[in-house]
């Protein structure tokens, strides 16, 4: 990556504008956005590419920007709420992105890259990326659009359309933030009829030769899972190396007050914001994750503790996928730890893993399988997310204390998702696309092409099996062995029925004999499923009896202001 260039500390004109404003600057260049000064850098007329840039692509060295002349080229940003509205998004996941598409404007700023930038609040902004755009096209005619490919299907579509109707071409590039293009993945998974992490992540390992020794693996294994399931014992995780949190500058501080005021009923709380939102701030997250939690993060990274948010995780998912990070600066950092002797070899490969492996592999799934796979229910899911969802008001402790810790940080860990939040929604036949509008909604690093597949592949098995080999099933009995959540419920893990009976386990029993029938086919479900052969037919009903009461109890109250809708 190139250094960045100081910024100008010239006087900036004070000239106002509408929207789509040009972007100028100062040592105090924020006052280009927030106070919309008008351009120094003036748009070129005629104009000939319009650089298309989203929230999810702030990076000055993407693929859009290959060829880019300043006098002749400009590019476009636009803060529009529909993408707050579409899906109820909360104000931690909004706030990142504005504040970062406007610390990532004065890069552009100092790069001398000619700007024209929507702000949310501006009097005649139309909503929508596409009605902005449209009104960029006819005012400024550029004679050809160009976008690195969108994350999001849904917006890619929105922009081709614009594009078509206003008879100007438009040249998708392809992303090459990534290891692996979708192409490349379409080879992989041709004629396979399961796909499986696995197999992608160890041709990903030996394409690049990441821990690899030659042809063979580094230290003789491809994977360390079974070194990186341990929970904290009953003496918990003791003192954590603190996280790497950032206090809000000028500019977030105006994007947070912005944020309360124009989406004040969206859920979530943003008093504690602290995320990296320039690539200097999520470089220092890096280095001081590698520094201080990647030595302890693979043995400890599925475990839990109660009031723990950060515990051992790096934090950089939201970086990365706002392309503040590049995935191979992070993987070599990881690496040149472990060459250095101080991060082991299960630890390292468990974080590579994560990268290298189920990043890649869920962008192949979601370019290869969309739109179809949107609306996959492979087990017939129809239930409500239940409203405490959105406020974390349940007697349950686990999903209590992860829940309010997400509105608080818009921040969960893997497991707090898959095996608490997703979990539940699983065991309890929640429609998986009211999960998938959740997980949208409320994580600060959630991107479509990200999250969906986690969502309905990993989480909810919504796809039959495509991304994963099975349904991630488990009573309480594994949130009390990875945690102690347990220890401050009201309710037993090891009690499927009567008034102390773990919702957990009572709907794992319930999920096991409503899809007995699949599940005994699935050879990585068949001990699960024999083990309902130890439930009498009277133990077997009244679990199907108490599943059914509180299904019946999480059914939407037309008095909740809380739920979307």
């Amino acid at each position: 990556r190139t250094k960045r260039r100081a910024t100008s500390s010239k006087a900036a004109s004070t000239k106002s504008t509408k929207s789509s404003r040009s972007v100028s600057g100062t040592e105090r260049a924020w006052d280009s956005i927030l106070l919309g000064m008008q351009s120094t850098l003036p748009i070129p007329r005629p104009l000939r590419h319009l650089v298309l840039v989203l929230g999810d692509q702030l990076d000055e060295h993407a693929a859009a920007f290959d060829g880019f002349v300043s006098d002749c080229d400009a590019v476009w940003m636009a803060e529009v709420a529909e993408e707050s509205t579409h899906i109820w998004s909360s104000k931690q996941r909004t706030a990142l992105f504005l504040t970062a598409m406007r610390h990532f404007a004065l890069r552009l700023h100092e790069l001398a890259r000619p700007l024209l930038y929507t702000r949310l609040d501006d009097t005649d902004n139309l909503g929508s990326l596409a009605a902005v755009l449209r009104r960029t096209l006819q005012t400024h005619k550029p004679q050809a659009l160009i976008v690195t490919e969108p994350g999001d299907l849904r917006v890619r579509t929105a922009l081709e359309q614009v594009a078509k109707d206003c008879q100007v071409p438009i040249q998708v590039r392809t992303d090459r933030h990534f290891y692996s293009t979708a192409s490349e993945f379409a080879a992989h998974a041709a004629g396979r009829k399961q796909l499986r992490l696995e197999f992608f992540y160890r041709e990903l390992r030996q394409k690049t030769g990441i821990l690899m020794d030659g042809k063979k693996p580094l230290g003789g294994q491809w994977n360390y899972d079974e070194d990186n399931r341990e929970s904290f014992g009953h003496k918990g995780p003791g003192l954590v190396p603190p996280p790497t949190r950032f206090a809000p500058d000028e500019i977030t501080q105006q994007v947070i007050a912005l944020v309360n005021a124009r989406f004040a009923s969206h859920p979530g709380t943003i008093d504690d914001f602290a995320w990296p939102v320039t690539r200097e701030q999520a470089h220092k997250a890096l280095a001081e994750f590698v520094t201080h939690r990647l030595p302890d993060f693979g043995r400890y990274q599925d475990a839990m503790w109660e009031g723990q948010a950060w515990l051992y995780h790096s934090h950089l998912s939201a970086a990365m996928n706002l392309k503040l990070l590049d995935p191979r600066e992070v993987i070599d950092a990881a690496l040149a730890a472990y060459a250095a002797g101080r991060v082991p070899l299960s630890a390292t490969e468990g974080f590579v893993r994560q990268i290298l492996g189920w990043r890649e592999y869920v962008r192949g799934v979601y370019f290869t399988q969309m739109p179809d796979y949107l609306h996959k229910n492979e087990l017939g899911a129809h239930e409500p997310l239940p409203a405490f969802y959105w406020t974390g008001d349940t007697d349950m402790a686990c999903l209590r204390d992860v829940i309010r810790q997400t509105l608080r940080f818009g921040y969960a860990h893997h497991i707090q998702r898959r095996m608490v939040t997703g979990l539940y929604a699983l065991l309890l036949g929640v429609t998986p696309q009211h999960v998938h509008e959740w997980y949208l909604s409320v994580y600060v690093d959630a991107v479509e092409w990200v999250e969906l597949p986690n969502t309905l592949g990993m989480s909810q098995f919504a796809d039959g099996g495509l991304l994963g080999s099975k349904p991630y099933a488990a009573s309480g009995k594994y949130i009390q062995r990875m945690s102690n959540h347990c220890q401050g419920c009201r309710y037993d893990p090891a009690v499927s029925v009567g008034p102390t009976a773990c919702p957990f386990t009572t709907l794992y029993w319930d999920f096991l004999l409503r899809h007995e029938s699949r599940l005994s086919k699935n050879p990585r479900m068949v001990m699960q499923v024999k083990n309902l052969t130890r439930l009498s037919p009277e133990q077997q009903a009244a679990i199907r009896d108490q599943a059914a009461r509180l299904r019946s109890a999480s059914q939407p109250d037309a008095s909740s202001a809380a739920v979307p809708g």
